[in-house]
C-alpha cells in the first residue's frame, strides 16, 4: 500500500507467461500472487494483459495516492467545500475545541482560532495555497534549471563551469534566509514566496540534470545524429531532453514535500503569505502561544503538513524506482 520498491523479482520459469515487473528487471509473480486480493477484469484485453494490469495496480502507492488525492480535490474544490468563509471572525466562537472533544460543535468539526474562524475552512482553503506555491515554483525552477543542466552538461567546456559555480553558490545560501531578505525588498506575499524557492530549487534541477546528461551524450545514438549533421540544439531538443525526462519527472515529486514544507516554514515566521489568507504555516503559527489550552489551532494544521509532506516523499520514491532503477542514488 506504501509503494514499496523492494518487492524481489520471482523466476520466470514459475509461470508462463513472463513479464517486466515494477523494479525494471524481466520476471513474473507466480499464479498464487497474481490471483491474490481483487482481480479485476478488463474488455477487449487479453488474459495475460489483465494479469499484468492487476499485478501493476496492487502494487501501486494506494495510501500516499489517496493523500494526495484527498489535498488536490481539496484545493480544487475549496470554495465548494469549505463550510465558512476562511477569513471571518467571529469573536463569540472563538477557541472552540473539535466537535469529538467536550465543549465542541457540529458546526465547527475541528473547532475555531483565537479570532473565532473555522479551522476546517482555513485547512482546505490552506491546501490550494500550498499547491498553488508548489506547482507554480516546481515548474518554473524546473524548467529554468533542466534547460541549465542539458546545456551545462552537453556544451562543457566555459559554459559548464560558468553553470555550475552558478549552482554551487546557490546552493550554499539557506533558503528561508533567501527568503527573508526578499521579504524585506519586495515585502510579502505570495510572488515573494514562489521567487524565493524558484531561485533555489532551479540549482537542483541542473546539477542533477547535468549528470544525466553527461552520461547520455556518450551513447552511440548521439554520435549517429552529430555524424548525420545535426545540430547541437536538435541534438539537445530532440534526442537528449526527451530521455531525461524521466529524471526530471522524479525530481519533481520528490521536491513537493520540501517545496511545501518550506512555503509553510516562511509563513510561520512570517516571510510568506500574508494575513488574512489562509495558509498551514501561518495558522500554526497563529496557535503557537496556546499550544497547552487550544491546541488544534496547530497540532491538525501541522498533521496535515506532515501527511502530505510524506505522502509526496513516498510516491516520489515509487516513482523513482518505477521509472528508472538507475535514479535510486537521487
Amino acid at each position: 500500500l506504501w509503494g514499496s520498491p523492494n518487492t524481489k523479482p520471482i523466476s520466470p520459469v514459475r509461470c508462463p507467461r513472463p513479464w517486466r515487473c515494477p523494479i525494471g528487471t524481466i520476471c513474473a509473480p507466480p499464479a498464487s500472487a497474481m490471483s491474490r486480493g481483487i482481480t479485476l477484469r478488463w474488455p477487449r484485453m487479453s488474459r495475460e494483459r489483465q494479469d499484468e494490469v492487476n499485478y501493476e495496480l496492487r502494487h501501486l502507492p494506494w495510501i500516499p495516492l489517496i493523500i494526495i488525492g484527498v489535498m488536490v480535490f481539496a484545493a480544487v474544490f475549496a470554495p465548494i467545500l469549505a463550510p465558512y468563509s476562511p477569513t471571518k471572525q467571529t469573536l463569540r466562537d472563538k477557541l472552540l475545541p473539535p466537535a469529538w472533544q467536550e465543549g465542541g460543535t457540529t458546526e465547527h468539526l475541528l473547532g475555531t482560532d483565537v479570532r473565532g474562524r473555522d479551522i476546517l475552512s482555513r485547512l482546505i482553503h490552506g491546501a490550494r495555497v500550498s499547491l498553488i506555491v508548489a506547482s507554480t515554483a516546481l515548474l518554473s525552477g524546473g524548467l529554468i534549471g533542466g534547460v541549465l543542466g542539458v546545456i551545462s552538461g552537453y556544451v562543457g567546456g566555459k559554459v559548464d563551469t560558468l553553470i555550475m559555480r552558478a549552482v554551487d553558490a546557490t546552493l550554499a545560501f539557506p533558503t528561508i534566509l533567501f527568503a527573508l531578505l526578499l521579504a524585506v525588498t519586495m515585502g510579502q506575499g505570495l510572488l515573494t514566496v514562489v521567487l524565493a524557492v524558484t531561485l533555489i530549487l532551479w540549482a537542483r534541477f541542473a546539477r542533477v540534470t547535468r549528470g544525466e546528461v553527461l552520461s547520455l551524450k556518450t551513447n552511440d545514438f548521439i554520435a549517429l545524429a552529430r555524424i548525420h549533421g545535426c545540430s547541437s540544439f536538435r541534438i539537445m531538443a530532440i534526442h537528449i531532453m526527451p530521455n531525461a525526462f524521466n529524471t526530471f519527472m522524479v525530481m519533481l515529486t520528490l521536491h513537493v514535500g520540501l517545496v511545501i514544507l518550506t512555503e509553510a516554514s516562511l509563513s510561520f515566521l512570517g516571510a510568506g503569505i500574508p494575513p488574512p489568507t489562509p495558509s498551514w504555516g501561518q495558522m500554526v503559527a497563529d496557535g503557537r502561544a496556546k499550544v497547552a489550552s487550544a491546541w488544534w489551532i496547530s497540532i491538525i494544521p501541522g498533521v496535515a503538513i506532515t501527511m502530505v509532506v510524506i505522502a509526496f516523499n513516498l510516491f516520489g520514491d515509487w516513482l523513482r524506482d518505477r521509472l528508472d532503477p538507475k535514479l535510486r542514488q537521487l
